[in-house]
C-alpha cells in the first residue's frame, strides 16, 4: 500500500513540474514576443486591420527652350474593388461593365477575386469616374491618377517618347530622366475588420505624394514646326520612305529640333501613323508582328540608325587633310571622270569628268577622285586617328535612349581601295548625329561638342535642383582650319553643288551628297545636305536625309532647297536679320516692291497675297470682310518692311 501511494506521489509531482515548466516556456515566449518582437506583431496587426490605396504623384513637366509645355499631365481615376467589402457582387459586376465598357466576364474575374484591392481599370476620365462615385457602390474604390498628356501630338515623338500604364517612361526622353520626372507616390491607409469590412467613421490616414522634377530642354517648338513643315513637303513631293531633319547649336550641342517624318500620336503610341495604317489596313498582324512593327515606329533613327554618309563626309577628309597640311587650296588636280586604284576604276559623279581644278573647286564640284587623292596624301593611320579625334569611333552621348555607334572596317583591313572608298563617304557607316557632332567641331574651332536636349531640372516649385552639363573636347582641329573649312563650305554654297541652299541676306555654308543604299545598284538613294549659318559665325547647323525619294535624288537637286527653306524661317526667329550685298539687293530685286490691290478682295484673299510681299506690319480698321481702301495705294513703289493699312466696310 505504502508502495503505491508513494508511486502515486512521484507521478502527480512529475505532472505537476511539467506544467509548471510549460508555464515558465510560455512566460518567457510571452515575454520574448512582447518585449522583443512587440513592433513586429504591432505592425502585423496593424497590416491587418488597415487597407492602403496609393496615390499616383504627379509626373514631372517637360518644357521646351522658350518654357512651353511639351509633355503634361491630364487628371484621371483608377477604379478598384475591394473583395470583402462588396455587399452586392452582381449589381457592382453590372454597373462597372457598363460604365467602364468592359466585358462582364473581364469584371467578374476581378470582382470574385480574394486579395486586398483589385484594380479594374485605370486611366478613367473623370466625369465616368463621378458617374461611378455617385452610385455609392460599397467595395468600389475611386481614386485620383494622372495620364501623360502630349499638347503637340505627334511633335517630335521620337524624342519625347511617352509613358507607360504606371506613368513610367517607355521611350525617348521620358525613359531617359524617368528618375527626375517620376514622383513619389503617397497612400491612404482605412482601418478595416480581420475580414476586411470597412470600419465606420474611423479616421483615414493620407500621405500626400510629392510630384516629380521638370524637365527644361533645348528643343524649340516652332523651329521643330518650321522643320517638320518642310520634311512632309519633300516627302510628299519625292514619295520618300522617310525624311529626317536634326537642327543644333553647333557651339554648346543644344539639340533645336529633330524630326523623322512620319511621327507618330503620342496620345496613342499604340495605334499605327497613318502612312502604316495605309500599308497595314487590310493584313492581319498577329500581336508579335504588331510589337515588331511598333518598335520600329518608335525607332529614332537619326541616333540608332547608322548609313553611308557620302560626300557630306567630305568635310571630314578635308579638314583632316588641311590639318596634316598634305594639301593647299592651290594645289591642282585632274578629274577625268575616274581614278584608278589597284585594280579598279572608281568614278566620279561626273561622267565626263571635272577636268584640271583646285582644292578649292574640287570641293565645290565634290569631286570624288580629288577626295581619293588627298585621302591617300593623309594615309590610312593618320585618317583612323582624326576619326577618333572627330568622335567617330564613340557614340555621341546624347540623352536619349537606343544610341547607335559607328560601323568601320578595322585599320589592319583598309587597304587602298576602302580608304579611296571611305575619302568621299562609302564602304563603312555612321549615325547622322555623330556626322553633324564632328561637323560642328570642324565651324565652331575645333570644340568636339556632346549633343543633348537636357537643359536643367527644376522641382514644382519651380527652384533649380540641377544644371545639366556635357563632356566637350577641345581641339579637334586647329582654328586656322576651322576658319578655312567655313570659308570652303561656304562657297559650295555661293558658287558650288550646294548652291540650291543659297539665301540672299545671308551667309550659307554647307556640304551636298547622293549616297547609295545598300545592295549596290538597287536604286535606291539617301539624298542629304549639311547646311550651317551664319557662316563666319555659325548659330544653327541643320542636316537633312530624305531615304529613297523617287525621280531625281541628287542632293544638291532635291535636299539643299529644303534646308534653304528651314533656314529662311529659322535664322529670324533666332534673331540672325538677313544683310544684302548691293548685288543681291540688284539681283534679287530687294528693297523696293509695288503695292499690289486689295480692294474688294476678302480679308483672307488679301492675307494670301500679303504672304508674298515684305510687309512689317499690317493694319485692319473696321470689322467686316471686304476691303474698301487701303494705303498704300495699288500701284505704289514702296520700301522692303513697310508698313500696310486696309479698311474694311
Amino acid at each position: 500500500m505504502t508502495k503505491h501511494k508513494s508511486i502515486h506521489r512521484k507521478t502527480l509531482f512529475f505532472v505537476v513540474l511539467m506544467i509548471i515548466a510549460a508555464i515558465l516556456v510560455l512566460i518567457v515566449r510571452l515575454m520574448y514576443l512582447m518585449i522583443f518582437h512587440s513592433e513586429q506583431y504591432a505592425k502585423r496587426a496593424k497590416d491587418l486591420h488597415e487597407r492602403e490605396r496609393s496615390i499616383k504623384a504627379e509626373r514631372g513637366m517637360i518644357y521646351d527652350r522658350t518654357g512651353l509645355v511639351i509633355a503634361d499631365n491630364k487628371p484621371v481615376c483608377t477604379i478598384s474593388v475591394i473583395h470583402n467589402q462588396i455587399k452586392d457582387k452582381e449589381l457592382v459586376i453590372s454597373s462597372l461593365s457598363e460604365i467602364l465598357q468592359l466585358s462582364e466576364e473581364t469584371v467578374r474575374k476581378r470582382v470574385e477575386k480574394y486579395s486586398s484591392i483589385e484594380r479594374i481599370k485605370s486611366n478613367v476620365d473623370k466625369e465616368t469616374a463621378d458617374q461611378i462615385r455617385n452610385l455609392g457602390l460599397d467595395g468600389v474604390m475611386v481614386d485620383e491618377d494622372y495620364k501623360r498628356y502630349y499638347p503637340y501630338d505627334d511633335l517630335a515623338s521620337r524624342v519625347l517618347g511617352f509613358t507607360g500604364s504606371d506613368n513610367q517612361g517607355i521611350i525617348g526622353l521620358e525613359v531617359e530622366y524617368d528618375s527626375y520626372l517620376s514622383g513619389i507616390n503617397g497612400k491612404i491607409l482605412t482601418l478595416a475588420t480581420a475580414h476586411g469590412i470597412e470600419i465606420d467613421n474611423a479616421a483615414e490616414n493620407r500621405v500626400e505624394p510629392i510630384p516629380g522634377n521638370s524637365l527644361y530642354t533645348s528643343l524649340d517648338v516652332t523651329m521643330q514646326m518650321y522643320a517638320e513643315q518642310a520634311a512632309k513637303k519633300v516627302m510628299e513631293k519625292k514619295q520618300a520612305q522617310r525624311v529626317s531633319i536634326i537642327l543644333m547649336n553647333p557651339q554648346n550641342g543644344e539639340i533645336y529640333a529633330m524630326v523623322n517624318v512620319p511621327e507618330f500620336n503620342l496620345n496613342s503610341p499604340y495605334e499605327f501613323n497613318e502612312v502604316l495604317r495605309e500599308k497595314y489596313d487590310n493584313v492581319t498582324l498577329t500581336s508579335e508582328e504588331k510589337n515588331t512593327i511598333l518598335n520600329t515606329m518608335w525607332r529614332n533613327p537619326c541616333i540608332s540608325d547608322t548609313y553611308e554618309p557620302g560626300s557630306t563626309f567630305k568635310v571630314v577628309t578635308a579638314a583632316a587633310a588641311l590639318e596634316e597640311k598634305v594639301v593647299s587650296l592651290t594645289d591642282r588636280f585632274f578629274c577625268p571622270g575616274y581614278k584608278k586604284v589597284e585594280d579598279r576604276n572608281i568614278r566620279c559623279h561626273k561622267a565626263g569628268g571635272h577636268g584640271s581644278e583646285s582644292f578649292v573647286d574640287g570641293i565645290k564640284n565634290s569631286c570624288n577622285p580629288v577626295f581619293m587623292e588627298v585621302g591617300a596624301r593623309v594615309g590610312a593611320e593618320r585618317m583612323y586617328d582624326y576619326y577618333k579625334t572627330f568622335g567617330l569611333r564613340e557614340k555621341t552621348g546624347v540623352d536619349l535612349p537606343g544610341e547607335a555607334n559607328s560601323i568601320m572596317h578595322k585599320l589592319e583591313n583598309v587597304e587602298a581601295v576602302e580608304l579611296a572608298t571611305m575619302s568621299f563617304g562609302q564602304s563603312f557607316q555612321i549615325t547622322p548625329l555623330q556626322l553633324l557632332r564632328t561637323a560642328s567641331a570642324i565651324i565652331n574651332g575645333g570644340t568636339l561638342v556632346t549633343p543633348h536636349f537636357g537643359v536643367e531640372i527644376k522641382n514644382a516649385e519651380g527652384t533649380t535642383i540641377k544644371t545639366l552639363t556635357y563632356e566637350t573636347k577641345s581641339q579637334a582641329v586647329s582654328k586656322e582650319t576651322s576658319e578655312t573649312m567655313k570659308m570652303l563650305l561656304e562657297a559650295v554654297v555661293a558658287d558650288g553643288s550646294g548652291k540650291k541652299a543659297y539665301l540672299p541676306g545671308f551667309r550659307i555654308g554647307g556640304k551636298t551628297a547622293t549616297s547609295e543604299k545598300l545592295p549596290r545598284r538597287s536604286g535606291k538613294y539617301i539624298s542629304s545636305f549639311l547646311g550651317f549659318a551664319p557662316a563666319q559665325d555659325p548659330k544653327v547647323i541643320a542636316l537633312l536625309m530624305i531615304d529613297e525619294p523617287v525621280g531625281i535624288y541628287y542632293g544638291g537637286t532635291v535636299a539643299a532647297p529644303v534646308v534653304a527653306e528651314v533656314l529662311e524661317n529659322v535664322l529670324p526667329y533666332l534673331g540672325i536679320e538677313p544683310a544684302y550685298s548691293e548685288q543681291e539687293i540688284v539681283t534679287y530685286e530687294i528693297g523696293n516692291f509695288e503695292i499690289p490691290d486689295f480692294i474688294g478682295k476678302s480679308k483672307k484673299e488679301a492675307e494670301e497675297i500679303i504672304s508674298a510681299y515684305y510687309f512689317d506690319e499690317i493694319y485692319y480698321i473696321g470689322e467686316g470682310d471686304t476691303v474698301i481702301e487701303q494705303f498704300p495705294l495699288s500701284g505704289e513703289i514702296v520700301n522692303k518692311n513697310s508698313d500696310l493699312i486696309l479698311y474694311l466696310e
